[in-house]
């Protein structure tokens, strides 16, 4: 059974280079309007949640485009919304125009936040009038784009984007289940060298315990630890919310698939059986190059179908 995920949202944050998607996170991270009583400095995991108004945010911090479009080339869907940054000094620049790109082909909402408001040469009305070419039209233009002018530096906007956030996601069917074997996407990964492969996953459906086995698109593991985005150990972890996972085989790949199974002898087995397809695979594609490279040396000297070397007559 599906249960409506009311008061979570996850959000990406996207933005040509030095628009400032850092300063924006560690703003919303700083702020004195997110409540701070989970305690503890947020760790980079890769994603980390806010409650703002009875309402929590995950945010999504994708280390660039290519991590975004690896995962919508896997069919990722782990962002509800997507907060597009444009420097109001700067305008849209061709990340800004990719990342416009990258949301409408996922399907998802975009929230346009305005920075650098506070500089010099700021214009934000310019802005808003070079992504009308995108169709992202403010509201108050007649279009349906939500708008929020900030300074991420000085602080300024930043509560108007949370409720701007909110209110876009309210207008979502949001559901999840949580009464089943947990399900997301690997968002992140890594190797640590004290504690071997590390992957931040999304949890999207059920309930991820210490000690289930579990299997991705290309590794597999059991759950040795789940640490949350403050840095703390959990036993258990509940849709939707983002941790970080130890104990896979090797690194996961961002945008893989990552889901508990019944038992270790499964995930063994599909591990396996995978491993011996994908050697098939490489052999069998060795032997169509090993094929390729006798059939072009037998061209060579003549020998393919008894036909001369007539490079060699007259000598």
């Amino acid at each position: 059974m599906k249960v409506k995920r009311e008061n979570i949202r996850n959000v990406a944050i996207i933005a040509h280079v030095d628009h400032g998607k850092t300063s924006l996170l560690d703003a919303i991270r700083q702020s004195n309007l997110v409540d701070k009583e989970a305690g503890g400095i947020t760790q980079k995991i890769g994603a980390y949640e806010v409650q703002f108004k009875n309402h929590k945010i995950i945010f999504i911090d994708t280390p660039g485009h290519e991590a975004f479009t690896a995962m919508r080339a896997r069919g990722a869907k782990v962002t509800d919304i997507v907060v597009l940054i444009v420097a109001a000094d700067d305008g849209v620049m061709p990340q800004t125009v990719e990342a416009i790109n990258h949301a409408k082909a996922a399907g998802v909402p975009i929230v346009v936040a305005i920075n650098k408001i506070d500089k010099d040469g700021a214009q934000p009305e310019r802005v808003k009038q070079e992504l009308t070419k995108y169709n992202l039209i403010a509201e108050e233009w007649g279009g349906k784009t939500q708008f929020a002018l900030i300074s991420a530096k000085k602080k300024i906007g930043i509560e108007d984007l949370l409720e701007k956030i909110i209110l876009e996601a309210e207008l979502l069917e949001l559901k999840t289940n949580t009464k089943v074997r947990a399900s997301g996407t690997v968002i992140e990964s890594r190797l640590d060298k004290g504690r071997g492969p590390v992957g931040t996953i999304l949890l999207q459906k059920g309930t991820l315990k210490v000690g289930e086995p579990f299997i991705t698109n290309s590794t597999f593991g059991k759950v040795k630890a789940i640490i949350n985005d403050k840095g703390h150990r959990l036993k258990e972890a509940i849709a939707v919310m983002p941790v970080e996972i130890l104990g896979f085989e090797e690194i996961p790949t961002p945008g893989d698939k990552f889901k508990v199974l019944e038992s270790e002898k499964l995930v063994k087995q599909i591990a396996l059986k995978r491993e011996a397809d994908k050697k098939a695979i490489i052999e069998e594609k060795k032997k169509r190059k090993m094929t390729l490279e006798d059939l072009h040396n037998k061209i060579k000297i003549g020998e393919w179908l008894n036909i001369p070397n007539y490079s060699k007559i007259g000598e």
